[in-house]
C-alpha cells in the first residue's frame, strides 16, 4: 500500500517516456531512492559525462595535469552537494517537512553530476561564440544545452534523451525562462566584429524546449508555475529569472562553493595569484568580517596557502569548504505552494559574503588574466569559424548522423549548435586543423 509520503513523491519519479507513471523493473529496490540511483547511474554512463573531462574549468586542456576540469569540478560539486544535505538532515531532523525534501545523496548527486553536461568546449568563451550565431534563433547558453541533453539528445531513450525523473530535471533546471522572454541584446548585435562580448547570452533555457520546460511543471499549481517563471526586466540588459527549485539552490551553492575554493586552490598550485594579491584583494576585506576563519586564523590560512606545500594548501582548502558548508541553512519563500519551490538553501552572514570575496578574486585574477582571456577569445574565434564553414558544407563536412538531422529537422543551425557544442576542447581543436591548416590533417587521423 502507498505511504502518504510515497504518494506527494509519485509525480516527481515519473519519466516523460513513461506519461502515465513508471511501471518497470526498479533499478536496485523498489524505494523512490532507486530512481535517482537510475538518474545518476545514467549521467555517469553518458557521453556528455565522459566528455567533461576534456572541456575547460579555467586553464585549457593540456596546460598542466594538475587542475580541474569540468569533470574534476562536477564530482567536486556532487561531494560538496552530499555534504550539505548531510549538514542539512541532521539540522532539520526534527523538521518533517526538510525531512522529508531534503534531497537523498543520490538525488542531489546526480544534479550535481549533471549541473555542467551541456557546456561547450573552451567554457564560457565558447559558450558565447554560440549564441553570437543562435540568438536569433532561440538561443544558446549552456545550462539550456543541460537541458536539452537530458531532455532531448541523450543517448538513453530516443524522443526524451536521458530520460530522467521530473524531480532531477526540475533540479538542474537553473532558470526557467525561455530566451525569447528574456532576451534584451544591444544595436551591437548587428555589428561584424572579433569582440563577441555583446552576444553574451541571458541565463535562459532554449526555446526549442519549451515543451520539457512545460513537462518538468506540469504537477505544480497554476499559481506555482506562473511564480516560478517569473522575470525582472533590466532596462538594456537580459530580463533576468527570480526563482529556482530547493534542489537547484543546494546544487549552486555546491557549484559555488567549488568555484570560489577550488578553482582558488588551481590558481595557487599554478602560481597564478601571489601573496601580495591575496592579502590586499582578499585579506584586506575581511577584516570586516570578525567572524570569518580568515580574519580569526589569518596567520594559519596565510602560511598554509603559500607554503609551497600540496598537503598544507589542501588542508587549508578542506577547512575552508567545511566552513561554508556547516553555514547553510533552509529558509522559506513566500508564494509558492510546494516545498520544492518555497524551501531554499542559503548560505548565511559572513560566510555569505566571504564566499563573494572569493569568488570575485578568482574572477578579478584569474579568469579575467590576459593569458586566460587570450585563450578563450582564441577558442571563440574557432568556433565561430567551424560553426559556419559546417552550415555552409553540410554535405561534405557532416557526420552522418548529423547531416541526416539537418536534412529533417527543419532546425539546421540548432544542429551544428549540438555538434559542436558536444565536442570537447581538443575535438574542435583538431577539426579546426584538419579543416584549415594547410600541413595538418590526415583522413587517417582520428578526431
Amino acid at each position: 500500500m502507498e505511504t502518504k509520503q510515497e504518494h506527494i513523491m509519485t509525480p516527481w519519479i515519473d519519466r516523460r517516456r513513461y506519461a502515465a507513471g513508471y511501471a518497470g523493473k526498479s533499478f536496485n529496490s523498489d524505494s523512490i531512492d532507486s530512481e535517482y540511483q537510475r538518474d545518476r547511474a545514467r549521467i555517469i554512463h553518458s557521453s556528455s559525462f565522459r566528455r567533461l573531462q576534456s572541456k575547460t574549468q579555467i586553464f585549457s586542456i593540456g596546460d598542466s595535469d594538475f587542475y580541474r576540469t569540468r569533470l574534476t569540478h562536477s564530482l567536486e560539486v556532487a561531494q560538496i552537494g552530499s555534504g550539505i544535505c548531510e549538514q542539512l538532515r541532521q539540522r532539520y531532523a526534527d523538521d518533517p517537512e526538510c525531512s522529508t525534501w531534503i534531497p537523498s545523496l543520490s538525488l542531489i548527486e546526480a544534479i550535481c553530476l549533471g549541473h555542467d553536461l551541456g557546456h561547450p568546449p573552451f567554457g564560457h568563451g565558447g559558450e558565447v561564440a554560440l549564441n553570437a550565431l543562435m540568438y536569433a534563433h532561440g538561443g544558446f547558453e549552456g545550462n539550456g544545452q543541460t537541458l536539452r541533453i537530458i531532455g532531448r539528445l541523450g543517448e538513453y531513450s530516443p524522443e526524451h534523451g536521458l530520460d530522467l525523473t521530473r524531480r532531477t530535471m526540475l533540479g538542474l533546471l537553473k532558470y526557467p525562462v525561455l530566451h525569447n522572454e528574456v532576451a534584451g541584446y544591444g544595436e551591437e548585435m548587428q555589428a561584424i566584429s572579433s569582440n563577441i562580448d555583446h552576444a553574451k547570452p541571458p541565463k535562459c533555457i532554449h526555446d526549442d524546449e519549451a515543451d520539457v520546460l512545460a513537462w518538468i511543471l506540469a504537477p505544480l499549481t497554476e499559481q506555482d508555475r506562473q511564480g516560478f517563471r517569473a522575470f525582472k526586466r533590466v532596462p538594456g540588459k537580459h530580463a533576468k529569472s527570480m526563482h529556482k527549485g530547493f534542489d537547484t539552490s543546494i546544487m549552486e551553492l555546491a557549484d559555488d562553493i567549488a568555484y570560489g575554493v577550488h578553482d582558488l586552490e588551481d590558481a595557487l598550485a599554478l602560481e597564478l595569484v601571489t601573496e601580495r594579491q591575496w592579502r590586499e584583494q582578499v585579506m584586506s576585506r575581511v577584516e570586516s568580517l570578525p567572524e570569518s576563519p580568515l580574519n580569526t586564523q589569518a596567520e594559519f590560512y596565510n602560511s598554509k596557502l603559500f607554503s609551497g606545500s600540496d598537503r598544507d594548501r589542501k588542508h587549508a582548502i578542506s577547512k575552508l569548504v567545511a566552513y561554508f558548508i556547516g553555514n547553510i541553512a533552509i529558509r522559506e519563500q513566500d508564494g509558492f505552494a510546494s516545498p520544492l519551490l518555497r524551501l531554499q538553501a542559503e548560505m548565511q552572514g559572513e560566510a555569505r559574503q566571504l564566499l563573494d570575496i572569493l569568488k570575485k578574486f578568482v574572477l578579478d585574477e584569474v579568469i579575467r588574466h590576459p593569458k586566460v582571456q587570450a585563450l578563450e577569445f582564441k577558442g571563440q574565434q574557432m568556433i565561430m569559424r567551424l560553426f559556419v564553414t559546417l552550415l555552409e558544407n553540410p554535405d561534405r563536412l557532416l557526420p552522418p548522423t548529423y547531416l541526416a538531422q539537418f536534412h529533417e529537422s527543419g532546425r539546421s543551425r540548432r544542429v551544428i549548435c549540438d555538434y559542436i557544442a558536444g565536442m570537447t576542447d581538443l575535438h574542435a581543436t583538431r577539426l579546426y586543423h584538419r579543416l584549415f591548416s594547410p600541413d595538418i590533417g590526415s583522413v587517417f587521423d582520428r578526431l
